[in-house]
């Protein structure tokens, strides 16, 4: 991974506000992910804060699932971008929301150690797809997810969300 490239999130959607990975929430994570120099996973590193503490010395599980769930969103996204031809933030915009989230917490996930994410869409692209990721503690596997993500129109989404659609 180049950590100078710009990541998917500041390519595609600048002014995203989710706490996971949008780049214009004031006091979010700001995750970052990048295609790996594999071209076939999209990977992201983050360093919990004493914040996200579960048991002592050890990350909340649900700061684990929404790590997953933001990157593996952005697997799917970058994976329907490229299956198009296109760069991440052409027109018109590609969004994907979350169909299933399922993680395996194989191993205690330990605090002050960086996290790796790497992920990866399986099977084909399409309205729905297949992202499987793994999450890192160093050299340590601690968490596997099988994960569906759905592409979507988030203009529609909203409107029926609030009754309008």
């Amino acid at each position: 991974m180049n950590s100078l490239a710009v990541s998917l999130q500041d390519q595609a959607a600048p002014e995203g506000v989710c706490y996971g990975c949008g780049s214009a929430h004031p006091s979010g994570l700001h995750l970052k992910s990048h295609w790996a120099d594999d071209g076939i996973h999209v990977i992201c590193s983050h360093s919990p804060d004493s914040t996200f503490c579960g048991w002592p010395g050890l990350v909340y599980g649900g700061l684990l699932a929404m790590l997953v769930d933001c990157h593996s969103n952005w697997t799917a996204m970058a994976y329907h971008y490229r299956a198009e031809g296109r760069e991440p933030g052409s027109l018109p915009r590609i969004d994907c929301v979350t169909g299933h989230l399922g993680l395996t917490y194989l191993k205690p996930t330990p605090m002050g150690v960086e996290l790796t994410l790497k992920a990866r869409v399986e099977g084909e692209v399409g309205r729905k797809s297949r992202v499987i990721c793994e999450v890192w503690a160093g050299d340590v596997l601690t968490v596997v997810a099988d994960s569906v993500f759905v592409r979507v129109d988030t203009e529609k989404l909203k409107q029926q969300a609030h009754g309008e659609g």
